[in-house]
């Protein structure tokens, strides 16, 4: 099983110091983590912080993060689609693996913040079918092919990917029973959250994946699933649930055994403190 971590786009966002993200994911990479993920936000990425919080564009820091690291996976937690034209979106895609080195997963999500859609002038309107006909044009062009689409919302005549150095994997962050659908037909990843330790819910979430796969007739061992983690410091404890960092080998052991292929461990906003600690743990297992 694979760790990630999410990275920090909201902290020192708007003080003229490179992105903390930038740091955290290099300090990732030596500990040995196997993944960072960005977060597609133009305020604050939690219903529960102030709503104009400042925080980085998602793409510049990935592309940032895929020029100063050589080793670890770069994710999305994930690209809204409604921010960039599809095809756009698949271009920027193929050149940021390009200058990774083969080193990214395109996550894509339909988003849901009505006040980031309102102030940059975004439809908030038919998400679900807007984000449909998206992935019309984006997966297949991901994978290699030349695409023609005529939709209600987007369009593309012969649209390719040149270059495209490898077929980009697309995760896909999904929980009502359309979405999911629409993961076990167009995904290679899924990603469920925010969890502690396997519960209920997490179950319901798997079964229900299990039923839109079978419903699209998949083995279930295609889809790569990642679970991402309210991960907590016993010295801040805000809000409940979660789990804090020292309890993470337990937890570790308990999503394996579910079959998870990936943990990604979202912290309020690691400090030098919390990663110090998470190094430990990982050094532990």
């Amino acid at each position: 099983m694979r760790i990630g971590l999410v990275l920090p786009l909201e902290r020192e966002a708007s003080n003229g110091s490179p992105p903390w993200a930038i740091a955290v994911a290099e300090r990732a990479e030596a500990m040995g983590l196997d993944s960072v993920w960005a977060y597609d936000h133009f305020f604050s990425n939690s219903p529960d912080k102030p709503p104009r919080m400042p925080v980085h564009e998602a793409w510049t820091i990935v592309s940032a993060v895929a020029a100063r690291t050589s080793r670890v996976e770069i994710g999305q937690l994930v690209m809204c689609t409604a921010y960039r034209p599809p095809a756009l979106l698949a271009k920027m895609a193929a050149t940021a693996d390009a200058v990774s080195g083969g080193r990214i997963t395109l996550g894509l999500g339909a988003g849901w913040q009505f006040e980031e859609y309102r102030a940059f002038g975004y439809p908030f309107d038919h998400r679900f079918e807007r984000f449909e006909e998206t992935l019309r044009i984006i997966a297949p062009l991901v994978r290699g092919d030349t695409v023609t689409f005529d939709g209600t919302y987007h369009r593309s005549d012969e649209a390719v990917l040149m270059p495209l150095g490898r077929s980009i994997p697309i995760l896909i962050a999904a929980f009502r029973p359309r979405m999911l659908r629409l993961t076990a037909r167009h995904a290679d990843a899924w990603n469920t959250a925010w969890y502690g330790m396997p519960d209920d819910r997490l179950r319901r979430a798997f079964a229900d994946m299990d039923a839109a796969l079978d419903a699209e007739g998949r083995d279930p061992a295609t889809l790569r699933r990642t679970v991402g983690i309210d991960t907590r410091e016993p010295e801040t404890n805000q809000g409940e649930g979660g789990v804090f960092v020292d309890d993470l080998p337990e937890l570790f052991e308990a999503y394996e055994s579910l079959g998870v292929n990936d943990v990604v461990l979202g912290f309020e906003t690691p400090d030098e403190r919390s990663l110090d600690r998470l190094e430990r743990v990982l050094h532990s297992r």
